[in-house]
């Protein structure tokens, strides 16, 4: 059972009621992921930009929909989910990446060492660009966003076993991949 933050729920009610300081505190609190997840999913930092503001509307007019005996983050996350992959549908052929890379740990090894980390992560978000909509969804939600299988199965709709499959195939996807391309992990 995912637990509900009194936080979180004391904002969404008091957003409901009309108080826009706590929808602003929502919004604080979420801008980061949410704008993480829509990179992700659309590969674009100004597209993701707009997406999560849009995320934002949308969860504020639909706020009153909200289950307030489930966690809030799992909603907003699936709100932002179906908002990206709608997005995704309207605008085929897939829009090539720009330089942003997803954040791998950091360390100071030298120049060579950078180097290699770089190529590495430009390599891994080339490969999650080939993953159809519906894998890639998955790995962003478990790998970027660190949700858990439940929280991944209340924001798909998915079964737990269905998540996991879609997160195994996703992983073969990537990894294949990145030996097409010649990547080294």
């Amino acid at each position: 059972m995912t637990e509900i933050n009194s936080e979180e729920l004391t904002l969404v009610r008091a957003t409901i009621r009309g108080d826009q300081i706590a929808f602003q505190r929502i919004v604080e609190l979420y801008q980061g992921p949410i704008f993480n997840l829509a990179y992700r999913m659309l590969h674009d930092g100004h597209e993701a930009e707009d997406a999560a503001q849009e995320i934002f509307i949308r969860a504020y007019t639909k706020l009153e929909t909200f289950d307030q005996s489930r966690k809030f983050s799992t909603w907003l996350f699936s709100v932002a989910s179906n908002y990206c992959i709608d997005r995704l549908r309207r605008r085929r052929p897939i829009v090539p990446l720009d330089d942003l890379a997803f954040a791998l740990p950091s360390t100071d090894d030298g120049p060579e060492r950078s180097a290699l980390r770089s190529e590495l992560r430009d390599a891994v978000q080339r490969a999650l660009a080939t993953l159809p909509d519906h894998y890639r969804l998955v790995a962003v939600l478990r790998y970027w966003n660190d949700l858990s299988y439940q929280e991944i199965e209340n924001i798909t709709g998915l079964s737990e076993s269905a998540v996991k499959t879609r997160l195994h195939r996703a992983r073969n996807m990537v990894a294949a991949a990145l030996d097409k391309q010649g990547a080294e992990l």
